[in-house]
């Protein structure tokens, strides 16, 4: 799941020193020949999500028993970029990450997919558009999908009862009007429950994962930045920087300074301490592991009072495999990869393990896939046609690097219109994406 992303420009350096060289599939081997040998494998998940990973390695291996997988776990996009910029990576990645795609197929760290899809007749149509988009870049397809990963809403039931909701907010104005109504504060304006953090950079809060809602423009045609001249970018700011100034934006950094980690049992939405958060389908998990006493609920994530039309889509973002340019066995390799990003049997245990939204059609309606309530929310919204995702290009995610720190700097400042600021974002985003094609 894409969770790293702190760690992208560290990796980012890395994939600029790969030089492999071509990697065009000119040694596919034919049709028919079975595939043999050995393949390493790095992945980056831990703990509970691992074993699911080895349980799906074990199925593969049961089903070619002529390849043996060599799995190596805990492993960050920097570490995988850094071993393959040494000719020492693993003949196949897991990444976290979608927005390094353009960087992975225009560096050539991995390996274009093509000639194997194209002998192997895999139908990418099984892969809803938006996910083809991110998997690929100027029609170099370096990576297949694993499975994705999905934004929505969390609530907890518990707290908004208590302050008289019985649904979540569909709208920004219901969602403003129930965060100051759930938030709960010292005599001194402490924060001790948070009804809604407002801040663009806490958790999976950020301006990526709430585009989608507000309808956000990223680059144009030509690649270049969009923000400067997209209205809705301006709406957007201003909505979280008007909630940001009601809590008070030093009240807002004492309070989460003091939160648990995201990704540990003492999350704040498993204590309780926030009643709405903005998060990934793979949190239904997380909670039932870590917090089963939580009564929570999911929904899509609220739009402007306009949009309604936008209400049920989210933000898409996934888990993508390549193969190293630098593999010793890409036949194997490609066996591998294969399996986990095709075969529906593999993609629904996957899912129902990890709770990560399938990537195929087939998997999407498979009668096996677990999908309760709190789940569905996910699934209904990568079917939503206004679903979208950040666009890929040849220097990886700078441009949404250099936009959080804009954000970041607007939501920590004087009120004001963020206008000018966003012009001359615009500016910064063309000349790092221009460095780095």
């Amino acid at each position: 799941m894409a969770r790293r992303s702190a760690l992208l420009a560290a990796a980012l350096l890395l994939v600029g020193a790969c030089t492999p060289g071509s990697t065009e599939t000119k040694d596919v081997a034919p049709a028919g020949q079975e595939a043999s040998g050995t393949v390493d494998f790095w992945h980056f998940f831990t703990a509970r999500e691992a074993q699911a990973i080895e349980a799906a390695i074990a199925e593969f291996e049961r089903a070619h028993p002529k390849i043996d997988v060599r799995i190596t776990a805990g492993q960050d996009d920097a570490k995988v970029l850094q071993a393959i910029s040494t000719g020492k990576g693993p003949d196949v990645g897991l990444s976290y990450s979608t927005d390094i795609v353009g960087k992975f197929c225009s560096s050539n760290a991995w390996r274009d997919l093509t000639g194997y899809i194209e002998r192997d007749k895999v139908d990418l149509e099984q892969y809803p558009e938006t996910v083809r988009s991110y998997t690929s870049y100027r029609d170099k397809r370096c990576a297949m999908p694993f499975l994705a990963d999905v934004y929505g809403l969390y609530y907890n039931k518990k707290l908004l009862a208590d302050a008289g909701f019985s649904a979540p907010p569909k709208t920004m104005t219901e969602l403003a009007d129930m965060a100051k109504r759930l938030t709960k504060r010292k005599p001194d304006g402490t924060i001790e429950v948070a009804g809604y953090v407002p801040l663009l950079n806490f958790y999976e809060h950020t301006p990526s994962h709430v585009g989608p809602s507000w309808d956000l423009q990223w680059l144009n045609d030509q690649e270049k930045s969009a923000v400067g001249t997209d209205p809705d970018w301006a709406a957007m700011l201003k909505w979280h920087k008007d909630l940001v100034d009601w809590y008070g934006y030093e009240n807002l950094q004492k309070f989460t300074a003091g939160l648990g980690d995201e990704w540990s049992a003492d999350n704040a939405f498993h204590k309780g301490k926030i009643a709405m958060s903005v998060d990934g389908e793979y949190r239904v998990a997380f909670l039932r592991d870590q917090a089963p006493d939580i009564d929570f609920g999911t929904a899509p994530v609220p739009v402007p009072d306009t949009a309604l039309d936008r209400h049920g889509a989210g933000y898409v973002t996934g888990n993508i495999m390549g193969i190293s340019a630098n593999s010793d066995n890409p036949e194997a390799s490609w066996a591998l990869v294969r399996y986990l990003t095709t075969d529906t049997k593999a993609i629904v245990a996957l899912s129902n393990a990890i709770k990560n939204v399938p990537t195929t059609r087939d998997a999407l309606a498979s009668p096996d896939l677990e999908a309760d309530p709190q789940f569905k929310t996910f699934l209904d919204a990568f079917a939503h046609p206004r679903t979208a995702t950040t666009p890929p290009n040849a220097a990886g995610p700078k441009y949404i690097e250099l936009t959080q720190e804009f954000v970041n700097s607007y939501l920590a400042g004087p009120a004001g219109d963020p206008s000018a600021g966003l012009a001359e974002l615009d500016k910064r985003v063309d000349q790092a994406l221009e460095l780095g094609r």
